[in-house]
């Protein structure tokens, strides 16, 4: 039996006999989320959205590109997400980064998974976390970001690399600054460690939310830099 054939098995084995609470609303069954509240958020997981920046679209706009991917495309040039950072996913992604509750990163990463393979063009060849400094990573203790990544990459059978790219400045958090000096506070603050993964390859950068995209633009523009052929954001919530 193929080895990701036989975790997935043993997996669904201990869901079976360990029935666990759905994470949004409480009631005792076998998944993370139950069929009851995966049926609620179904208009929230298939909005129509810009190829790009994976920003939410009006009905009304005919391109597949927002106005101001448009107006000035960055240099990621996909995104992929499940839905937008909004009641009830965002308690699923505070809990993962700020409460350590570890086994959401595999609920996150299944539902980005499939949104990956079923997103147009090719899949990426690499996956990579988006970086937590030294220091962040300290007091932490774990990077929220591999925790889905790596998850990703196994159900998808490709690679995925915790140390490819480095955070080498801890900055002010983003949400706290003004757009013009998110630009200012994120120079410099992203080294592509491991070239030889980049050049020539698709990378798929993971992360857990994505606000204005000034982190995911500057790490892909190191990752071009590097010799990335093309940068595909996977996130799991979009600030709408």
């Amino acid at each position: 039996m193929h080895k990701h054939a036989l975790s997935a098995w043993f997996r669904a084995g201990l869901r079976h006999l360990l029935p666990c609470a759905c994470a949004l609303c409480g009631a005792v069954q076998g998944g993370l989320v139950c069929t009851g509240c995966m049926g609620d958020l179904a208009p929230q997981l298939h909005r129509r959205r810009c190829i790009q920046c994976a920003i939410a679209l009006e009905a009304r706009h005919a391109a597949r590109h927002c106005r101001t991917c448009l107006a000035g495309a960055p240099d990621f040039d996909a995104t992929v997400v499940i839905a937008d950072y909004d009641w009830p996913l965002d308690h699923l992604v505070t809990g993962l980064k700020f409460r350590a509750q570890l086994p959401l990163a595999a609920w996150l990463a299944d539902q980005l998974g499939n949104a990956l393979a079923a997103a147009p063009g090719d899949r990426p060849d690499v996956l990579l976390p988006v970086p937590l400094s030294p220091a962040r990573l300290r007091s932490r203790g774990y990077n929220q970001a591999w925790e889905v990544a790596r998850r990703i990459a196994r159900q998808l059978d490709i690679s995925a690399h915790a140390g490819a790219l480095h955070r080498v400045r801890d900055n002010p958090a983003q949400a706290t600054l003004h757009r013009t000096e998110r630009l200012t506070n994120l120079h410099g603050a992203f080294v592509v460690a491991e070239p030889g993964r980049i050049a020539g390859r698709h990378i798929g950068v993971v992360d857990d939310v994505m606000t204005t995209g000034t982190t995911l633009g500057e790490i892909a523009t190191q990752l071009k830099r590097a010799g990335a052929t093309r940068v595909t954001n996977v996130v799991a919530l979009r600030t709408p």
